[in-house]
């Protein structure tokens, strides 16, 4: 398995730093959920065509790989729809150029005033049109256990009216765990859509939940490790700590060696 994290947890720092101290920390890559206060990732500096070159370079001379690249893409908002697809395909084609393997999007909701049905059916056609954009390309689209889309029945729901060979399930521990499923349970069911992890802890209370260093929360982080071993799930394990949106989380020079030293302890 490879070790990533994902630049939430490094908010504020630049793309420079970010390829310097992964390297030093011993990771093998990176995911991008934002570079610089650029959410949308086609558009941030590293990224732009006068610097892509250059950036590849980077990539290159520090032993790193860009596992995933997060979009805001979600199918559940019917007059977002036409957006969400036109940035996933931006990012298919970021991603083809940074020979990055997958692209994250979103279910993300199922509102209450809308039938699940439907809400299910617009989000596996917006997996399959970005699906088909894809196929070919060697990127794959990943749907995020996350928000509403939290269970392995709804997410088989959405994937069974997919009809995209580049279609996969990225894997957030933390979401379908809080929310009553055992791990053992989400990985028999989807464990051949699985791709891509992220690995992430939190404390559940009455008013939501509240996120932590790995291995100091209620996730069973240790277990879930052991789970993909023994199963030879030989992809990503990528921390996903959230300091961009909980700024009193603590400094990725705190939460990424902490990281590092948990995975190295386990695997």
């Amino acid at each position: 398995m490879k070790i990533a994290f994902q630049t939430l947890a490094t908010p504020n720092w630049t793309w420079e730093h970010t390829l310097h101290e992964a390297k030093c920390l011993g990771f093998d890559g990176i995911e991008l959920r934002g570079v610089e206060g650029e959410m949308y990732l086609p558009r941030a500096r590293p990224f732009l065509s006068e610097n892509l070159e250059q950036t590849i370079r980077g990539l290159e001379e520090h032993g790193l790989e860009i596992c995933c690249l997060d979009t805001s893409c979600s199918f559940h908002q019917p007059d977002k729809y036409v957006d969400a697809i036109q940035e996933g395909k931006d990012s298919i084609d970021l991603a083809v150029k940074l020979k990055t393997p997958y692209i994250r999007v979103f279910g993300d909701r199922l509102p209450q005033e809308v039938a699940a049905q439907d809400t299910i059916a617009s989000i596996a056609a917006g997996l399959t049109e970005l699906g088909r954009y894809a196929e070919g390309t060697g990127v794959k689209v990943l749907l995020e256990t996350h928000g509403d889309i939290n269970n392995y029945t709804v997410i088989t729901a959405i994937l069974e009216q997919t009809a995209s060979t580049a279609v996969g399930v990225l894997w957030d521990f933390e979401h379908p765990y809080l929310h009553g499923e055992e791990p053992e349970a989400t990985w028999a069911q989807l464990a051949r859509y699985i791709k891509h992890t992220h690995v992430k802890d939190a404390i559940k209370h009455e008013t939501g939940k509240t996120l932590t260093l790995i291995g100091e929360g209620e996730v069973p982080v240790a277990r879930i490790i052991g789970l993909l071993k023994e199963n030879g799930y030989n992809g990503w394990l990528s921390l996903e700590y959230e300091k961009k949106w909980v700024p009193t989380l603590e400094e990725p020079e705190v939460s990424l060696p902490a990281y590092m030293a948990f995975i190295q302890k386990h695997l």
